[in-house]
Formats: C-alpha cells, sequence, structure tokens
C-alpha cells in the first residue's frame, strides 16, 4: 500500500520543536527524523527527597540516553492513533496493530519511562498538530484494537473482577508456559538467596513463603490467588499441610487440578474457582496471597484484610506478596496501556496503606520483606524466554496480543529499576 508524500511538514516541526531527541523517528515515506541524543538535562524528572507532589520521580540523568531507539511510522495509522489519544495510550495503540514499530525496544522502554518533552509554546504545538493532521490523513480514522479491553460499571464487582481475570487469563496456559518456570509460578521469583537460574529462584520462593507460615504436617492452608497451583503443590508435598486454593479462572483451575494430580495429591489440595469473599471453610490455620492483592483495589483493601482476617483462626498467620506503588500519588490505577490490554482494574497500592488495612481489620504484622531487584530479574528472564518463543506466541495467541506482552514486560521491569514500583511480603498474624 502507498500513501501520499504528507510527512515533510510533520518532520520538519519535530526538527525544530525538540532539538534534544533521544530517539529517532522513520516515516513510511523514507522522511526521518535523527536522534540527536542531546537531551536536555532539565528536561528530565529530578528526584526530590520529601517534595510531596506528583508522581514519584526519577533521578536525574546525565542528559542523554547509551542507546538511540529509532521509531518506525509503518503507515498513517499510528499518527491517527496519536491524534485520537495524544498519550501514551495512542502510541500503545498503534504499536499494538503494528502501524507503529522500533528497532529496540528495551532502548525505547527507557525513552518512553525517563523522557519528558520540552515545553511547547502554542505555535510550536499548532505547527506540530498540523503536521499529524497532515501526514494522518490517508490513512482515516483510527479504530482501537480489537484486543482494546474497556470495561463497564462499578469497579471490583464480582463480576467485573471475574471478567477482568479472564481476559488476562484468556491468553492460555500454553501461552504462560512459554516464559514461565516449569512450576508455572507467575510472581516475583528470589535471586537474592542464591538462585542463579529461574527455576531455583521460584523454588526459593516458594520456600520462603512456606518457613514464614511457618507451615506443619496436618495444618489447613488457604492460598489466595492459587495461579496454577505452584505453591499450594509445594506446601503440600514438602510440607504435608492440607491445601485450598482460589483462583477466577476456569483455564488455570483445570490445569491446577491437572498438575495436582500428576503430584498424587488430590487427597490434600482442592482447587476452586471461588471469589476471597465467598469462601465459606475455614477457619484456616495459615493462609498464603502471592501475587493477588494487586487486583483488588484501593477501594476494597479494608474489606479484603477483614475477609481474610475473618478466614483466618485466632492464633494463625498470613503472608501477603505484592507489587507496591512507590508513590505519593493518591492514583492507584496502572497505566492506560497496561490497563486495557494486560491488567485490567489493576491496581498497585503503597505498602502503607495495605498494612493500614490490615491494622484495621485486627491483624498484627511482624515481619516486612521487600524485593525489587528480585523482580526486575525475573521480568528481565521471562522477557528473555518469551523472545526465544516469539514464534509460538503469534501462533498461540496472535500478533497483537504478541506484541502487547513483548512491550509490557519491558515496561514492568522499568518501573521496578526506577524505583516506581517494589514487592514485599508482609506476615501479620491474627492474636488469640
Amino acid at each position: 500500500m502507498s500513501f501520499s508524500r504528507t510527512c515533510d511538514p510533520l518532520g520538519r516541526a519535530l526538527r525544530r520543536t525538540i532539538p534534544g531527541r533521544p530517539f529517532g523517528v522513520r516515516f513510511w515515506d523514507g522522511t526521518t527524523v535523527e536522534a540527536t541524543n542531546g537531551a536536555d538535562p532539565s528536561r528530565w524528572r529530578e528526584r526530590e527527597a520529601g517534595n510531596g507532589s506528583g508522581r514519584a520521580h526519577i533521578a536525574a540523568m546525565s542528559g542523554s540516553f547509551a542507546r538511540a531507539p529509532t521509531f518506525r511510522v509503518k503507515s498513517p495509522a499510528a499518527l491517527a492513533h496519536v491524534l485520537r489519544s495524544p498519550s501514551a495510550l495512542g502510541l500503545g495503540r498503534a504499536y499494538v496493530d503494528g502501524s507503529l514499530d522500533v528497532d529496540d525496544i528495551d532502548a525505547a522502554a527507557k525513552v518512553l519511562g525517563e523522557w519528558r518533552p520540552p515545553p511547547l509554546g502554542l505555535s510550536d504545538r499548532a505547527r506540530i498538530a498540523a503536521g499529524l493532521v497532515l501526514a494522518a490523513l490517508p490513512g482515516g480514522l483510527a479504530r482501537r484494537p480489537k484486543l482494546e479491553l474497556v470495561l463497564h460499571g462499578k469497579r471490583h464487582t464480582r463480576a467485573r473482577d471475574r471478567a477482568a481475570v479472564r481476559y488476562h487469563y484468556d491468553a492460555g496456559n500454553d501461552f504462560f508456559g512459554l516464559f514461565l518456570d516449569e512450576a508455572m509460578v507467575y510472581s516475583c521469583a528470589i535471586y537474592s538467596r542464591g538462585a542463579k537460574t529461574l527455576e531455583e529462584a521460584q523454588r526459593a520462593k516458594l520456600g520462603l513463603v512456606a518457613n514464614k507460615l511457618g507451615l506443619e504436617p496436618g495444618m489447613s492452608v488457604l492460598d489466595v490467588g492459587c495461579g496454577w497451583g505452584a505453591f499450594a503443590i509445594y506446601a503440600a508435598r514438602e510440607h504435608g499441610v492440607e491445601v485450598t486454593g482460589l483462583t477466577l479462572s476456569p483455564a488455570q483451575a483445570e490445569l491446577a487440578r491437572a498438575r495436582v494430580a500428576d503430584a498424587g495429591l488430590t487427597d490434600r489440595v482442592k482447587i476452586m474457582v471461588c471469589d476471597y469473599r465467598d469462601v465459606k471453610a475455614g477457619p484456616f490455620e495459615a493462609i498464603s496471597s502471592i501475587g493477588m492483592s494487586e487486583h483488588v483495589g484501593a477501594a476494597q483493601i479494608d474489606d479484603y484484610a477483614k475477609s481474610l482476617h475473618r478466614l483466618l483462626r485466632p492464633g494463625g498467620v498470613l503472608l501477603n506478596h505484592a507489587i507496591a506503588a512507590i508513590d505519593d500519588d493518591e492514583d492507584t490505577h496502572g497505566s492506560e496501556f497496561t490497563m486495557r490490554y494486560v491488567f485490567p482494574d489493576g491496581e498497585l497500592l503503597p505498602l502503607s496503606r495495605v498494612q493500614l488495612a490490615f491494622e484495621r481489620a485486627g491483624l498484627q504484622t511482624d515481619h516486612v520483606e521487600g524485593f525489587r531487584e528480585d523482580y526486575s530479574k525475573t521480568l528481565a528472564e521471562w522477557a528473555k524466554r518469551f523472545d526465544a518463543r516469539l514464534g509460538e506466541a503469534e501462533r498461540l495467541v496472535g500478533p497483537e496480543r504478541t506484541r502487547v506482552w513483548r512491550l509490557y514486560l519491558r515496561g514492568a521491569r522499568y518501573g521496578f529499576d526506577a524505583g516506581l514500583n517494589a514487592v514485599y511480603q508482609v506476615r501479620a498474624r491474627r492474636p488469640g
């Protein structure tokens, strides 16, 4: 398909208004805006201790990138997406539908996370807008990629939570098996205890959780958000406990039950498709929640803590393992891109908010440990494994979702590397 040569005005506007560019742009007609790699340090967000405003700030940069990526605008549709949503969401949509590509996705994730354009006057903004409109005209209106999910209704109702979780896991068990370890553990691995491989690091994490819970033979354990059953199987096999695992994904539950059966543990592990708010069994002597409370939400975190308190017997112990926002902004929702393409309705709460919920529910925190660097290494390994099997990924879920996950895994890792996010294990007890 060929388009009229209309990108020169946009190219000229970008060169004039953004002289310090840690990235290049190449348009479908051959128009090129070269990277200058001379970003003005005043344009970077600086870390200000105790500034008390806005999102968490990234450390001031030296003023240039080690690697300047080149964004390839392959059709007018990419610019139409940007006109429709002049934000990271517009760029994300163009990347998902393939009208925008980049030669170095790791460098691009760094640019998108750290670079801030210079302030533009009205005339400069008008120049860029006119260039965008002129270049986008041949492509017509931009439509959202079919993969994009927009949920309606009140957040974190049971029905909406089910829809959000099933959208994520509808990618299929085989898809997640492309990059997870053999036990299918879908949360931060622990490398900082000496593990060298992802498999070793995930076993270390499962062992750490079990030890912090003080598991002993015969104990009853509730695993909230059990995934594919990795911790339930580990705890039953290695510590002789009885585990009830909860998930909202029927596909997860099916594979988890098969794995439990293969391990010969059907008498000690039960997998249920059930919301944590609807559990009638218990009380349990221990509760694990690994990588689940990110889906609870700020409006529900107090009810979540009360539910766990209700399900835990007096004297019982709880281990909550979750990603946290290192942020002073009250908006805990993820980026628009992540919310619509990866984790609908996901919310990262500050550690202090989770602990406050536990205290309000009558739980007493006695141990907290952070693993921010461990999650960065975990995501790096997941991305490496995913990239090695891109052909299989496209066959399983199509090119759009494959592009989403290539970008998401790197963006998530950047959040940990930049100190925007962390992951904490919080152990708490119910007195009595």
